[in-house]
């Protein structure tokens, strides 16, 4: 996953430029960067981020900037913003995407121009430098961003940073969010609206699927007009977003507390506690006991002082260690309690096994696990939601390869996709015994649609059903 934050300012932008992207810290774990333009034209600031925050790291570089433009980000995987000399002249940018078809396409540059491409450590091509190459396969910088959206088998979304001002183009599904905030003599774009309140910013409007416009110190301008077909992430509020975070209109925190209430009113257990397991399970919980009338509990917390997300190492081995060494548990509130627990979801299972194991250790009666989701069934073709290399790595894969004897198809997985079936209780039930619950129980798709409250065909639901 990742964030970016642009700034067009009549005055200087790097305070706003430096905080507002550091809101993105929940989106990204591996790199950040900030570029500013001014009258001493680019300056550019790349940093690893794996083993210490955004602010640490740049917090010198803030000192040393200055520019009434600006673009930043965090990102999970590839180095940038980048700075491009190109035949549209130099610019910067950032985008947050998931491009499955590089190989087509580096091929097909190639085959058209005179191009090189540097590899990363991984081994892969940076995917921000691979959209500026399709961009600068048009005559004009519009044509190009239009261009690479509509080539990207995936997910795109773009800020492209020239002496103009800040060109912004949300994905062609709409898949992300881009965000604008207006203060005077300022506009600035954003993943997470939340992220320019406190610098005085108020919400100008949300771009939608497709729409490409420019900003300017003075002006917001869409040069495209968004298109009708929407397909936004819903595990945006599920998961990814922050709780002060809002997508077409409907608020994260709100969203979890509906989601929490619809799973009580199908539940038939009667826990003595209701808990969540931080950070985002907890508001689920909230509205779980708001509606069940079981009392809220947390009986475990997450220690922030040194553990914030953004430490999370790249290694998945790794980072089930310190996502266990990051929840301290209040063994009072254990201790020969029936608990009833939400989790935002359940991918491989290990970080949720071990701490159902250490509730039993700990004295609890029972441990019943509610995800705030479906099962996840597919892996994300549109984000990148997990570091997932195989579907295989999913608990429910496993476990439905293994009821099936090797013989799956899409028609076998539809099944198991459908709540009502015979295969997706058995499914349900090998897990729970799997993984040492007391009992579970996924939320309802159709609850968790209701729960957004927008038009359904505008929210993916592909890791759950394989529809978008």
């Amino acid at each position: 996953m990742g964030g970016f934050f642009g700034v067009a300012s009549k005055e200087d932008c790097v305070f706003d430029l430096f905080f507002g992207v550091d809101y993105h810290s929940h989106l990204g774990t591996r790199r950040a960067g900030m570029i500013t333009y001014g009258e001493k034209g680019y300056n550019r600031a790349i940093h690893n981020i794996e083993n210490a925050p955004f602010r640490t790291k740049f917090d010198k570089d803030m000192q040393d900037m200055q520019g009434h433009l600006g673009l930043a980000c965090i990102s999970d995987y590839e180095p940038q913003p980048l700075l491009v000399r190109s035949n549209h002249g130099t610019y910067v940018i950032t985008t947050v995407s998931k491009i499955n078809n590089t190989d087509e396409l580096v091929e097909e540059i190639m085959k058209n121009s005179h191009v090189h491409f540097q590899e990363m450590s991984t081994g892969e091509i940076n995917s921000t430098e691979l959209v500026a190459a399709l961009i600068n396969q048009k005559e004009n910088l519009i044509d190009g961003i239009d261009y690479a959206l509509s080539a990207v088998d995936g997910s795109l979304s773009i800020l492209l940073m020239n002496e103009n001002g800040i060109y912004c183009a949300r994905d062609k599904k709409g898949r992300t969010p881009i965000h604008i905030g207006k203060k005077t003599n300022a506009f600035c774009a954003s993943f997470e609206n939340f992220a320019y309140q406190n610098l005085g910013y108020a919400d100008y409007k949300e771009l939608g699927p497709g729409e490409i416009c420019i900003m300017t110190p003075d002006n917001c301008i869409t040069l495209k007009a968004p298109g009708n077909d929407m397909k936004i992430c819903t595990f945006l509020w599920i998961y990814y977003g922050y709780p002060s975070s809002k997508y077409e209109g409907v608020n994260v925190e709100e969203m979890r507390y509906r989601c929490g209430a619809a799973m009580a009113r199908r539940d038939n257990v009667k826990p003595d506690i209701v808990a969540g397991v931080p950070d985002s399970g907890t508001a689920h919980a909230v509205g779980y006991a708001n509606e069940s009338g079981v009392p809220f509990s947390r009986p475990f917390i997450k220690y922030t002082p040194t553990w914030p997300r953004s430490f999370m190492p790249t290694i998945q081995s790794q980072r089930n260690l310190i996502a266990k060494m990051k929840l301290l548990a209040v063994e009072d509130l254990i201790k020969d309690k029936s608990m009833l627990i939400i989790d935002d979801s359940i991918v491989r299972g290990t970080q949720l096994r071990e701490t159902t194991e250490y509730l039993f250790e700990a004295g609890a009666k029972e441990v019943h696990i509610r995800p705030a989701c479906p099962p996840l069934v597919y892996g994300c073709k549109y984000l990148n939601f997990s570091r997932s290399k195989s579907e295989m790595e999913l608990i429910t894969r496993r476990v439905i390869e293994r009821l099936e004897n090797g013989a799956v198809t899409d028609e076998v997985l539809e099944q198991y996709t459908d709540p009502d079936s015979e295969k997706y209780q058995n499914m349900v039930n090998e897990i729970c015994k799997e993984l040492h619950f007391t009992s579970l129980r996924f939320n309802r798709l159709d609850d968790m649609l209701d729960a957004v409250g927008i038009d359904k065909c505008k929210l993916c639901t592909y890791c759950w059903n394989g529809k978008e």
